[in-house]
């Protein structure tokens, strides 16, 4: 069921995906070649605790880690290793936290160290994918204005969208309802309502969008070994229009 948000639990809301970006900025910043993911994971926690929060992934449905650290073909849901990252990677970073009873999440893909123009030029359409959906989270929208546009600027470009994996609402719940594909049909769909919170987060694959799911049960790869980025920000539908709750200040 759709829980519509008050301004007071969307300004609760705001604290929590705040955490989420400044553990993004300080991942950035460590995130380095020789660096492991699971060094990563254990930054992540520590800025989470010290600020009097919870990471919402650790434990969630059996997630072993504070991080899914999901490296080149890897979609999302990668478990944070001893693995070195490497000049070259691209690295997604989905990190979510619980805070005043309340869900933040967002992810951002990094490059490490000097990546190829390809890799470069699929995190840069991935990342548009999402600021334009962002641009259509206007009240009286319908849903699916978000995911045409998502899967129109991704096909467009010569990518496919993941289909397997969507966005979601979120609240005092980490997934609730409604879920966000990342491709359909403009004009379809419920309509966007003031307080509605959705954490939208186009995965683009360079190749095509079939997934594997690895033996660990968590790790979701691209099908064919092509590279995949995943951007993602928990988003407000206000008066003013969208209100981006995980974009630092």
């Amino acid at each position: 069921m759709l829980v519509l948000k008050s301004p007071e639990e969307i300004a609760i809301m705001r604290e929590a995906n705040q955490i989420v970006a400044e553990v993004h900025e300080e991942l950035k910043l460590r995130a380095l070649p020789g660096t492991t993911t699971r060094e990563l994971d254990q930054i992540a926690e520590r800025i989470t605790h010290k600020r009097g929060a919870k990471c919402a992934f650790k434990g969630y449905r059996g997630y072993p880690s504070c991080l899914c650290a999901s490296l080149n073909e890897v979609i999302v849901h990668g478990i944070p290793s001893d693995r070195e990252l490497k000049d070259g990677d691209i690295l997604s970073l989905d990190f979510g936290v619980v805070y005043k009873e309340f869900c933040g999440d967002a992810a951002i893909t990094i490059p490490i160290g000097e990546i190829s123009a390809k890799a470069d030029r699929l995190l840069k359409t991935t990342e548009e994918c999402l600021l334009k959906a962002i641009d259509k989270m206007y009240e009286g929208n319908r849903l699916s204005d978000i995911s045409a546009v998502i899967q129109e600027h991704a096909e467009k470009n010569g990518y496919s969208v993941v289909r397997d994996f969507v966005g979601h609402g979120i609240g005092r719940k980490l997934h609730e309802d409604p879920q966000v594909p990342n491709y359909g049909k403009a004009g379809t769909g419920i309509r966007l309502k003031r307080g509605m919170v959705l954490a939208v987060e186009p995965m683009v694959n360079e190749g095509d969008w079939g997934i594997r799911i690895l033996k660990d049960g968590w790790t979701a790869v691209t099908k064919d070994g092509s590279l995949s980025a995943h951007f993602e920000h928990s988003i407000a539908i206000t008066d003013n229009g969208p209100f981006v709750l995980s974009r630092l200040d």
